[in-house]
Order: structure tokens, then C-alpha cells, then sequence
């Protein structure tokens, strides 16, 4: 049988108390030479142990005052269904931030089947909860696709859809794909969402087609700490015996 190593061992007699709600949120935790000397083991062994928890986000650490037990973030669950194409922000509130023309680069070229500098729409929003950003919505379309009419991003009325709107212009929405990643914030996102470049952030790559033409694809950016994906996506009922064959 494999041991268990020491700072496992330590880890978890920390850990169940605060799981089991015996020590909440702002609790502050022994030093770590305290720790060691109760459960007898090295201040190693304590910091490695505290350090895990932190890495686990039930435990933060103040620089000059140790380490506390840290509040839950509040979770919220974004949905994603394929029956419908709409902003997928759950209980958020949604933002309107503005809407640019600017140059395809890559990967967006990519993406989009431009070349680069051919010009894109690119409309921001961001996702509230009590007046705080919690996620960033970025969405670019071929200018190309719109230009000239009244059905750009700049002209149609703020309660037209997406959908309505490209089908009005002649691209009818027909097939939407989506692509799940964690990476990290980049700088211009960390300032519309007010954290901190670096930080690991979900992101939802979606990307809607017309005639196997992709005409506008977006990112959906959320902490990945705070934000679940929650897919509902319908089945097919199987056919019954005696139920009449399908034609």
C-alpha cells in the first residue's frame, strides 16, 4: 500500500472542516509553524499543505497577515441550447458597450475565411450581476455581408436579433458551431472586465454558418472560477414498435 504524503494528509485535515462549513469564509487558519508543531510534522510540510488549498481556491493568502479561508465565489450558469442562438448570459444582465469597424486579422481571418484587413463588424457587451462585469461578449461579422443596407449592426434597431437580422440581409443562419477553451485574460479584456490579466478565463467560441458560410463568429469570456456552461441540447425520440415508419 503507498503512503500518503505528509502535506496530503495535512491538506485534508484543513480541508473537510472547511467543506463542512465548520470554518467559514474570513476564518483565519494557524501559521504554519503552529501547524506543524500540532499535527508534527515540518513547517515544509504546513506550507506545502496551505499552499495546495490555495491552489484549490478554498484558502487565500495575505501577504503580512497568513492565510484565511476564502469566500465561494457566487457561480452562474450560462446557457447553451440548440434550439436557439440567443445570448446564452442566464441571470446576467446584459451591457450594450458599442459596436466598431475595424480590420480581420489572424485568427479571427480564420475563422471568419477573410483575408487579412478585409473589414468586420465588431460589437462588445459585457454581462452584469449587481452592476460588476462578470463576463465579455466580442462578436465580429463580415462588413461585407451588410454593407450598404440597413441591416448592419450600426443601423438595425438595438431589438432586432442576430438571426433576423442576417436572414433579412439574405444570409439565413442555418448551422451554429461552438468551441469550449480555457486560456488566459488578455490585457484589453481584463480592463472591460475589471480583473486582472493572466487570470484563467472560459471561453466560448461560437460561430454561426449560412450555406456552410460562416457569417459571424464570437467569443462569450467568463472567470472560469464563477462561470458554468450549461448545455441543453435535444434527442431525437426513438420510434416506438408499432409506431407508423417515418418518410
Amino acid at each position: 500500500m503507498v503512503r500518503q504524503p505528509r502535506y496530503l494528509w495535512l491538506a485534508e485535515q484543513l480541508r473537510e472542516p472547511i467543506l463542512r462549513g465548520e470554518m467559514p469564509p474570513g476564518t483565519r487558519l494557524p501559521s504554519r509553524t503552529r501547524l506543524a508543531r500540532s499535527y508534527r510534522v515540518s513547517e515544509q510540510i504546513s506550507r506545502t499543505a496551505l499552499r495546495l488549498l490555495v491552489t484549490e481556491g478554498l484558502v487565500e493568502a495575505r501577504p503580512g497577515s497568513g492565510y484565511f479561508v476564502r469566500t465561494v465565489p457566487e457561480l452562474f450558469r450560462l446557457c447553451r441550447t440548440d434550439s436557439s442562438s440567443g445570448s446564452g448570459l442566464g441571470t446576467l444582465l446584459r451591457e450594450e458597450i458599442g459596436t466598431d469597424q475595424e480590420s480581420s486579422s489572424a485568427p479571427l481571418s480564420s475563422r471568419l475565411r477573410l483575408r487579412d484587413g478585409d473589414p468586420v463588424y465588431r460589437t462588445t457587451s459585457r454581462g452584469l450581476a449587481s452592476d460588476l462585469p462578470i463576463t465579455l461578449h466580442q462578436s465580429w461579422e463580415p462588413a461585407a455581408l451588410t454593407a450598404g443596407t440597413l441591416r448592419t449592426p450600426f443601423d438595425a434597431a438595438p431589438e432586432i436579433g442576430l438571426l433576423e437580422r442576417l436572414s433579412a440581409a439574405g444570409h439565413p443562419v442555418d448551422r451554429v458551431v461552438e468551441e469550449v477553451c480555457v486560456r488566459s485574460l488578455r490585457d484589453s479584456e481584463a480592463t472591460l472586465l475589471g480583473s486582472a490579466p493572466g487570470m484563467p478565463v472560459l471561453v466560448v467560441e461560437r460561430t454561426h454558418f449560412s450555406a456552410n458560410r460562416p457569417v459571424e463568429t464570437s467569443d462569450l469570456i467568463g472567470s472560469a472560477e464563477q462561470c458554468r456552461l450549461l448545455y441543453k441540447l435535444t434527442l431525437a425520440r426513438p420510434r416506438r414498435p408499432g409506431d407508423p415508419r417515418r418518410r
